[in-house]
């Protein structure tokens, strides 16, 4: 019996020589065709992993489990206190179902490098749509199902996908929320119009499909043949995933085939402890990268189980829900995010719910999404008794940056870190002017390039605008956008946003595109949203708005349309609730609105007035408003 190595042995591998260290990795994915060059320096914007070879990554997310034999195990548990059910599929199921809707949507002319936008609740089918594309050599592009008809309109027109598939509702504690009018209503607004919509019924709220252009999801994928595994290059885009940028315009994330299969493959492992067989439960949504990434690929990959969940944290039915999945499907690793910790917390302190369940089966507890603070970190660990791992990664990166490592032996624990750099990643804190900070010490997150295998490499039809975002600021670097520190021991804090993105529940969101709403008003002449620190969610965001001259009407309807209109531009995910009247904003006597400041005075911090402001009553003003 071979001895796992350590940390420092592992990552001392991958410094000696990162191509043999990929490529040994690269031997757990079954390629149609090996590499040419395990990196090749000269393509994308800092180098691409596994040039030349080729291979299918809906082939080995399914086939070649089954083909080892293993066809009757299950491969996902799709868990939904919304609707009532819980369904098994082993992996010849979500095969066979994979292979027919390849099918139908080859019917409907969808082939290698077309995409497909996946607007969906949920549902087993979501990851069915997401392997099917990629059983095609297509590209994917989900979109949350949370989100307005102009988020996903903007979706579409940048994506310009052949098919749509979705769904007719998806379901909400206490409402259902209709899709296809969302649907419709995108579709309208997008200047480019799809050629044809997959619609999934749900029994909760049938939709009315559109003659000429949707077709129903059961019985057009009954009726076509299945398709087999279409094998792309490792450099080849595998889906992109659009995320929110500092300007308001969504970023395409591009994700690559072969890179992404083996990091994917090796990070079960390496991060979770996990393998062939062992449940897993990833408690996200597919429409973000951690669903993405470890809901359906990862789990899949190694041949895991993967619990798929349609439900809250509390009121389905209350705070033991988590409990009862654990129990129920014999999950060895739980990940979400802390805000699901934060809720459960706060509606059962004492965690006496737990208590109700055998959840001895459970090794340990992942968070991500955002910073876990100490606090709820000690009350998992304390409840639970087991090891409660932070780890810290992006939707740029698809894979965590840093994180404690079950294959290596975890490390102490440390309630408030994001744990240490995984193989792969050379990360450093960096002062404004680029230079390497000693550890300890406060800067930049960034990345030494090249990334390694399954980061993004480019922005979709956008390279000047990924290397604008990420590579500029400073050359030879891949900036985060994080600020943090690095301590002796290795490992990393992250202690907030350098941008304008905020935190909610986990949920990237642009201040800027919150801003842009609210700027749209007839009545708002300017505006700042920042994201003010919330002990459930992390961060909820506060827009400040000056009024047109001469508008008399009452604030507390300007600040209702002001909410109304996030929630129809963005969605319910911004979870935007507050609009304040104020007379002016506080800024530098260049413009610039001084949104750190106002951060602080809303965060109860001191917020002494910079050097460059232009009336420093504006602070004063500001904390006035905020006491009453």
């Amino acid at each position: 019996m071979t001895t796992a190595p350590s940390y420092a042995e592992a990552r001392g591998d991958w410094m000696r020589d990162p191509e043999v260290y990929w490529a040994t990795e690269a031997q757990g994915i079954a390629w149609t065709k090996p590499w040419d060059k395990v990196f090749d320096p000269h393509q994308g914007a800092f180098g691409q992993w596994f040039a030349g070879g080729m291979l299918n990554t809906c082939y080995n997310c399914l086939d070649r489990h089954v083909e080892s034999g293993r066809g009757d195990q299950p491969a996902l548990i799709h868990d939904s206190p919304m609707a009532g059910t819980i369904n098994t599929f082993t992996y010849s199921d979500l095969l066979g179902r994979t292979e027919k809707l390849a099918g139908a949507l080859a019917n409907l002319g969808v082939g290698k490098g077309d995409r497909v936008v996946i607007y969906m609740p949920m549902v087993p089918e979501a990851a069915v749509a997401m392997l099917a594309t990629a059983r095609l050599g297509a590209i994917h592009s989900v979109v949350f199902g949370g989100f307005a008809a102009a988020e996903l309109a903007t979706r579409i027109a940048d994506a310009k996908p052949k098919v749509i598939i979705s769904a007719s509702c998806g379901l909400e504690p206490g409402r259902v929320v209709e899709y296809k009018p969302l649907l419709d209503a995108a579709i309208a607004l997008s200047p480019h119009k799809p050629a044809a919509s997959l619609i999934l019924q749900r029994p909760q709220a049938e939709a009315t499909l559109t003659p000429g252009r949707d077709h129903d999801f059961a019985t057009t994928v009954e009726a076509a043949p299945p398709h087999a595994c279409v094998p792309v290059l490792a450099t080849d885009p595998l889906y992109v995933l659009y995320t929110s940028g500092t300007t308001g315009r969504p970023k395409g994330v591009v994700r690559d085939n072969g890179g992404h299969a083996v990091v994917l493959w090796n990070s079960m492992r390496m991060i979770y402890g996990l393998d062939a067989g062992d449940v897993f439960w990833t408690a996200s949504d597919v429409g973000w990268v951690v669903g993405h990434s470890y809901i359906v690929y990862a789990p899949l990959l190694r041949g895991c189980t993967s619990v798929m969940y349609e439900g809250k944290p509390v009121g389905t039915p209350d705070a033991g829900a988590f409990w009862r999945v654990i129990a129920q499907h014999q999950v060895k690793v739980l990940f979400t995010a802390p805000t699901a910790l934060r809720a459960i917390k706060q509606r059962d302190p004492e965690g006496k719910l737990s208590r109700d369940h055998d959840i001895s089966c459970l090794d340990a507890l992942y968070l991500a999404g955002e910073r876990c603070d100490p606090p709820t970190g000690v009350w998992a660990y304390e409840l639970l008794g087991k090891p409660v791992v932070d780890h810290w990664w992006q939707t740029e990166t698809g894979w965590p940056i840093t994180a404690g490592f079950r294959q290596f032996g975890l490390f102490p624990f440390k309630p408030g870190s994001g744990g240490r750099p995984c193989p792969g990643y050379d990360l450093h804190a960096l002062d404004d002017d680029g230079r390497a900070l000693p550890q300890g010490s406060t800067g930049n997150l960034s990345l030494r390039l090249p990334l390694p295998p399954g980061c993004g490499p480019t922005l979709w039809q956008n390279d000047g605008g990924y290397r604008a975002s990420y590579l500029t600021d400073f050359p030879g670097w891949y900036r985060t956008g994080d600020a943090g520190v690095i301590d002796t021991d290795g490992d990393v804090w992250v202690m907030g946003r350098t941008d304008d993105i905020i935190n909610i529940a986990g949920h990237r969101l642009s201040t800027g595109a919150l801003e842009e709403v609210l700027a749209s008003h007839r009545d708002v002449a300017e505006c700042a949203v920042i994201g003010a620190k919330d002990e459930l969610k992390g961060q909820t965001p506060i827009g400040f708005v000056v009024l047109k001259s001469g508008v008399d009407r009452s604030e507390a309807d300007v600040a209702a349309e002001l909410v109304a209109l996030v929630r129809d531009r963005i969605g319910p995910v911004a979870a935007f609730k507050d609009a304040r009247v104020v007379a002016r904003l506080p800024k530098t006597r260049s413009g610039k609105i001084l949104r750190a400041s106002i951060r602080k005075i809303v965060d109860g911090e001191d917020a002494p007035a910079p050097p460059t402001i232009e009336d420093p009553a504006a602070l004063d003003e500001l904390r006035a408003l905020l006491a009453n």
